[in-house]
């Protein structure tokens, strides 16, 4: 199977770097870099949410900036995307905010995905502050919410773009290990592509694949 997420020879903003990187299957990819470097754009590059002045990407085969605004919305619900910051609502609880993509990309009945909610707010530690709003809420209560909503479809991919900012390294460690979603003879269960700043030492043997952005060049560390 080709990887779930390839840029080919993709520019980035601002220095226009070029970058021609695939994300294996099983995986935990992570490509750091300086502020300015434009390495936080990879995310909505992925997501078709922003598009690269050149270069395409291919999510699971698709270039999905090539499909209508409907298909590309149907497309994006197969993976899980942590924005940077949280990108929550504020005018909706920590519960609602999860509840988004199960209420309006599903079929399924109000029951279950009040179901699915509970199993998520318990998964990610933060059952006691489902119904405080962003603004009434942590920090890293609002990085577990956006990755409880993330992970609501149990997706093979999940892109997290400055996941562990302003994190504790054990806060860090834990929710790359949700993300992961546990281990396989292969690797981990889902495919993960982080973009950032940094990332944590010690969280460094979680993840496979390591590149940095260095004077306009992508460097994989060994």
């Amino acid at each position: 199977m080709s990887a779930p997420l390839i840029f080919e020879d993709v520019t980035l903003p601002g220095e226009g770097t070029r970058i021609a990187l695939e994300v294996p299957e099983h995986r935990a990819v992570v490509v750091t870099g300086p502020e300015a470097s434009g390495v936080d754009a990879l995310p909505a590059f992925a997501m078709a949410l922003r598009r690269p002045r050149s270069g395409r990407v291919l999510l699971f085969g698709e270039d999905v900036s090539s499909l209508s605004r409907r298909a590309a919305l149907a497309f994006r619900r197969q993976v899980g995307y942590l924005p940077a910051g949280d990108g929550l609502l504020h005018n909706l609880s920590l519960r609602d905010n999860v509840a988004l993509p199960l209420r309006y990309g599903s079929d399924l009945t109000e029951r279950e995905i009040n179901g699915r909610i509970r199993i998520m707010l318990t998964l990610l530690r933060i059952a006691d502050a489902g119904d405080l709003r962003p603004a009434g809420a942590t920090d890293e209560e609002r990085r577990r919410a956006a990755l409880a909503r993330a992970l609501a479809f149990d997706p093979d991919l999940v892109i997290l773009a400055d996941p562990f900012d302003g994190l504790t390294t054990r806060t860090a460690a834990e929710l790359l290990e949700l993300a992961r979603g546990g281990e396989t003879e292969t690797g981990s269960r889902r495919t993960v592509f982080i973009t950032g700043q940094f990332i944590p030492q010690l969280l460094e043997s979680r993840v496979e694949v390591r590149y940095r952005l260095v004077k306009g060049e992508l460097v994989r560390d060994a």
